[in-house]
């Protein structure tokens, strides 16, 4: 984990970000403990209500949880719930606009689903 203090985004936002990514790719279970927001704010040498305030985005999304006393905990049915959130982010993001980009150049469905599988196939061969 590692924060970049030469981008704007904040640095809570970026702690919420990376153990949620790393939830996601699975070094966090689901059902597991992850560390402590002081262990967090020692390794990153931030303040603790810096990565408590992360970690509380995780809580209101409802990807982990507070067991008082024992710390947080990964949820149940986290990953998928991080799979439908990235997805929306990845329609958002990518599918809006290049579906407005394509309207722009008057191109079609078919046109851009060619495209896209003309990728895919370069990303294959390439790997």
């Amino acid at each position: 984990m590692n924060i970049n203090s030469n981008i704007e985004k904040p640095i809570f936002i970026q702690i919420a970000e990376q153990l949620e990514d790393s939830i996601f790719i699975g070094i966090y279970s689901e059902g597991t403990k992850i560390p402590s927001t002081n262990e967090i704010s020692a390794l990153l040498n931030i303040n603790p209500h810096t990565v408590l305030k992360g970690m509380n985005l995780l809580v209101d999304e409802k990807i982990i949880y507070k067991k008082r006393g024992l710390g947080m905990f990964v949820k149940e049915g986290a990953v998928e719930k991080i799979r439908q959130k990235r997805q929306g982010q990845f329609y958002e993001h990518f599918i809006a606009s290049l579906i407005e980009e394509a309207n722009k150049l008057d191109m079609t469905k078919e046109e851009i689903i060619s495209m896209i599988e003309r990728g895919y196939e370069n990303e294959c061969n390439s790997n």
